[in-house]
């Protein structure tokens, strides 16, 4: 698949953003390297009160909409791999109200690629007829939902 040169990147900040900062220029695996890229930042976000963390992932969630867009434009292909900024998102609404703990991290993370890797429904469903940016985010979003759930419950139940 066609991927943008670095000159590309380096003229249009969306394109850098909704590509993960390079992260999804990756050879092989570019989400999840696209969500190793989003743990530093995770990490900053949840220093911030609950309310904030919220309000900064739902900014990224509506930014990422219209980079994913105009970059998939940019490239000719819907969903193109390298195109990870989804995968931030998702992965940061899996760490909601998560402990920042590197075990934590870890579960979440496993938890995440999971989701989004096997694709149960609905979000199977949501990458197959969701279209746009819309549809590049709302998979993973639903990804980073079960995930989330996934880790409340482990931590309702004490377990690690």
């Amino acid at each position: 698949m066609l991927l943008p040169s670095f000159f590309t990147l380096c003229r249009h900040p969306y394109q850098l953003m909704a590509l993960g900062f390079g992260s999804g220029l990756a050879p092989k695996a570019p989400g999840t390297f696209g969500t190793l890229a989003a743990v530093p930042l995770y990490c900053l976000l949840a220093q911030l009160p609950l309310g904030f963390y919220l309000l900064a992932v739902l900014l990224a969630f509506i930014v990422g909409i219209y980079c994913c867009q105009v970059t998939a434009d940019a490239l000719g292909v819907h969903d193109h791999p390298a195109i990870v900024w989804d995968e931030f998102v998702g992965f940061w609404i899996t760490m909601i109200a998560v402990p920042l703990q590197w075990q934590w991290v870890v579960i979440g993370f496993i938890a995440f690629r999971f989701f989004d890797i096997v694709k149960p429904w609905p979000i199977r469903w949501a990458d197959q007829k969701v279209h746009g940016g819309l549809g590049i985010m709302l998979d993973d979003v639903i990804a980073g939902i079960f995930a989330a759930i996934v880790l409340q419950l482990l931590l309702s139940l004490s377990l690690f």
